[in-house]
């Protein structure tokens, strides 16, 4: 059986690496039939992840299935970036910083910063003429650091692969010291998505998983300050690990928190001076989603397709809120300093499904606590989401992706055994 499973992954980890070829062909000519394809991707990683978590792999196949995401990767990271543009605004912002220029302060059409134009990255730069960044300052250093590098879009969607690798070596610690099997970073590292949007596009969300998952390794070993240190560098890149907080968090613990607080001062202290620019597009960006009119939130608008009356979107957003908040003070009575993967991963889910993003990269964050807890309503989210690229109304998508995954998470309220919840993962390993 163990030689039958090594070639069953084999088969599919290359059937994974052909179709990768075919997608980036595919992207050339329109979305649909990259979207189909990659659905399929998504049928053919669930056989692998059913392996892993119902039989186990054999270590040959661990390392056929790491070595079918390294070439997966190896052939998308040069192509152009066709899924999204945003990893301009990446190499823009670095520049701006490297010329000693607050990156808050100006948007790039800005006569001040007429100099650092050129023909590669500024034309294809989105919002270029109303926005400025809307990037927080972690996610700023990223993009200082690499552009030292090279200033082109290939060696930013390198680096995001490099923080991609680091997460892979750290899940491979921490599953090791909980005494867990090392092929469950499979469950992160053979997922289509991530190739997608990280390799692909150049995501800056691998930064903020890598900067999570040294969290998690840090919480591990029993580091505090350094946990809190870890936690608010992966927040400054995007908040969404803010959500991890209350399953990190030791009763009567003042390291973390206090660590927390200081390393986002410190982090903010350099851009101050523009004053309520410091958010940067962030105000004009969350109306632009439709979030203050609540189209963009899926629970809103099935009450609202369900239910009689008119709900405002403050009432939702204020109900949410109130809902996740609840959901964290339960998480944080109950906190004895164990391994916080499954309510992490929980925390992290209903935040996704609350917030319900139209972007796919958003949700694959949720991966590497999958790993470490794994959940089939977690792993659906994320392999359903390529269909949140087509344009159809997203009533009907949103009930496919966050309706389906709403589905299963009741399903496993009411049979838990049947959706992969491995609570041994909750009780081991903590250091």
């Amino acid at each position: 059986m163990s030689r039958a499973r090594t070639l069953a992954v084999v088969a599919i980890a290359g059937a994974l690496v052909l179709a990768t070829g075919g997608g980036v062909a595919l992207l050339e000519s329109g979305r649909h039939g990259f979207v189909a394809l990659a659905c399929g991707q998504g049928v053919l990683y669930g056989i692998v992840a059913a392996m892993v978590l119902r039989h186990g792999l054999p270590r040959r196949a661990l390392l056929a299935g790491l070595a079918a995401a390294a070439l997966m990767r190896a052939i998308v990271v040069a192509a152009p970036p066709l899924l999204s543009d945003d990893v301009y605004r990446y190499v823009w912002d670095g520049r701006v910083e490297a010329a000693g220029i607050n990156p808050y302060r100006y948007i790039p059409s800005d006569p001040a910063l007429a100099a650092l134009r050129d023909d590669a990255i500024y034309p294809n730069i989105n919002r270029k003429d109303y926005a400025r960044t809307i990037y927080p300052p972690g996610a700023q250093a990223i993009f200082f650091l690499v552009t030292r590098f090279g200033q082109s879009v290939l060696v930013m969607k390198l680096a995001m692969v490099g923080f991609e690798i680091a997460a892979v070596l750290l899940l491979l610690g921490m599953l090791r010291r909980a005494g867990l099997p090392a092929e469950r970073v499979l469950l992160y590292a053979l997922h289509p998505l991530p190739v997608w949007e990280f390799a692909g596009s150049g995501h800056v969300d691998a930064a903020m998983i890598a900067l999570t998952v040294a969290c998690l390794w840090l919480h591990q070993r029993g580091g505090r300050t350094t946990t809190g240190i870890a936690l608010a560098a992966a927040a400054l890149v995007k908040p969404f690990p803010l959500a991890l907080a209350p399953a990190l968090y030791r009763r009567w613990d003042w390291r973390l928190p206090l660590a927390f607080a200081a390393t986002v001062v410190l982090a903010y202290a350099p851009f101050v001076g523009v004053g309520a620019h410091v958010l940067g597009f962030l105000p004009a960006y969350l109306r632009e989603e439709g979030l203050d009119s609540g189209i963009a939130f899926y629970p809103l608008w099935l009450a609202r397709a369900l239910l009689p009356v008119a709900i405002p979107s403050a009432a939702y957003v204020a109900a949410a809120a109130l809902a996740l908040v609840g959901y964290g003070l339960a998480v944080l009575r109950r906190a004895d300093g164990g391994a916080p993967w499954r309510d992490g991963l929980l925390l992290a889910a209903a935040l996704m499904f609350a917030s319900s993003p139209h972007f796919t990269w958003y949700l694959a964050w949720l991966l590497p606590l999958a790993c470490l807890a794994p959940w089939l309503p977690a792993l659906y989210i994320v392999s359903a989401s390529p269909l949140l690229y087509l344009a159809l109304p997203f009533g009907l998508v949103g009930s496919i992706v966050y309706g389906g995954f709403a589905v299963l998470v009741l399903v496993d309220r009411f049979r838990p055994s049947a959706l992969m919840i491995q609570e041994k993962s909750d009780v081991v390993g903590a250091g």
